[in-house]
Parts: C-alpha cells; structure tokens; sequence
C-alpha cells in the first residue's frame, strides 16, 4: 500500500489524537542531555523551561519530538524508541567515535532488517534500524 493510499484508509480510532508525538525521557544533567541530543543525533532544541527542567527537542520526523525532564534519579527502560535510517553502519559509526555505548553487535535478521541498540548518558535505551527487505516487499 502506497504512503497517499495508507493516508485515505486511516484507522478509525476512540480517541482524536493530535498530529504529533513527544517521546519523554528522564535525565540527570538537562544541559549535558540538550547537547547530546543535538549534537550526537542532530536534534534541535525548540524550548527549554529551566525553571521546571523540561524541554522539547524537534526530531527530523514531521510531528515528533524529544522530550527531556531533569530529575534526581532519572528512570530509563520502559519503551525503546525505534529511528529508521538509512545506512545503519555509518549511523553507529558516528555514535561509537562519540563514546555512545551500543548494547552487543548489530542484529541482522536477513531480507528484513538490522537492528542496533543504543544509550544516552542516562541509560535511557534507543535503537537504529535499517529496513533490508526487498522494495516490491516494502510497498516502495
């Protein structure tokens, strides 16, 4: 199914949700986080509420963002929030020359994709995934 056909059959769902996303994450040092985000991953910051120890950060993807609250003891797991990107060698290249900490070697799951996952100075877990099944199976 085409991106314009999966747009006009959209699932009706109970709730209207609004056109964007804000992944929460807990940090320890809001300063050091901001620039990890925006530096490392490219992210830009759109505010930041010293005052409350919240900020949003814009993501390449139309309508999601970062969301980054300083606490005492910050708590990760729960969730780990999957980037879709091009070439994931590259993408983990560039992390590890910065000192990112990846969780084992990347997994291949073949003609479909590779996975690889990674921490923030706080511990909170993402992943990169890079899609290798076929275009006729990607709906491309």
């Amino acid at each position: 199914m085409s991106e314009s056909s999966a747009a006009q059959t959209a699932t009706k769902t109970p709730i209207d949700y609004a056109d964007h996303l804000t992944i929460s994450c807990s940090v320890s040092d809001l300063e050091r986080a901001v620039a990890w985000y925006r530096d490392l991953l490219g992210f830009e910051l759109i505010y930041k509420l010293d005052d409350m120890g919240w900020c949003e950060l814009r993501t390449p993807w139309k309508g999601i963002s970062i969301g980054l609250g300083q606490s005492e003891t910050p708590t990760t797991g729960g969730t780990t929030p999957v980037f879709g990107v091009e070439d994931i060698d590259a993408a983990r290249s560039h992390l590890e020359s910065n000192g990112v900490r990846f969780d084992g070697d990347t997994q291949v799951i073949p003609d479909m994709v590779k996975l690889a996952t990674f921490y923030d100075p706080d511990g909170n877990p993402w992943m990169l995934a890079e899609s290798t099944m076929p275009e006729t199976e990607r709906g491309a």
